[in-house]
């Protein structure tokens, strides 16, 4: 019985030192640049709701959510909304060759070293926040059906 306590507490203090940010926290900054070079921060889309959307060219179920994210794209991004795709690719050209093959208009960056990832809290793929326009997580990982539910009430 003291073994199986002393195995839980170290599970809850290794859980709680890897937390990812909680919800209603303000977002950590990112600064990355995208296909063409250009450097796009986070910051420079408050005002927004944003997605934030960790990803990878070799994640298929990453690869899979495209289409459905493509059509809540095209739905609300003219209301206010915007993605956000920080790729964890080691190689760009992986990255550029998957963005082009998806078709992805929305901002999307390159974070080739983990230097996001980690300060996020980031161990695994697909992972995504969304934020609403200050720039404070209202939801981690949620199903499209609830970040459609989300942005029609945050976006009247």
């Amino acid at each position: 019985m003291q073994k199986l306590s002393l195995l839980l507490i170290a599970s809850l203090v290794f859980s709680f030192s890897y937390a990812q940010p909680a919800v209603g926290a303000n977002a950590k900054e990112i600064s990355l640049p995208n296909a063409a070079g250009k450097t796009i921060s986070l910051s420079s889309l408050k005002g927004k709701m944003v997605l934030i959307d960790f990803w990878a060219s070799w994640c298929g179920p990453c690869r899979r959510t495209v289409p459905s994210l493509k059509k809540i794209y095209s739905a609300y991004h003219s209301k206010g909304f915007e993605v956000y795709s920080i790729s964890l690719d080691n190689d760009a050209n992986d990255w550029k060759l998957a963005m082009k093959e998806d078709k992805i208009s929305w901002p999307s960056v390159l974070d080739i070293k983990g230097d996001y990832a980690g300060p996020w809290e980031v161990n695994f793929i697909p992972n995504t926040f969304l934020l609403d326009t200050k720039g404070k997580i209202l939801a981690i990982n949620p199903s499209h059906q609830e970040l459609e539910k989300m942005l029609k009430d945050g976006l009247k």
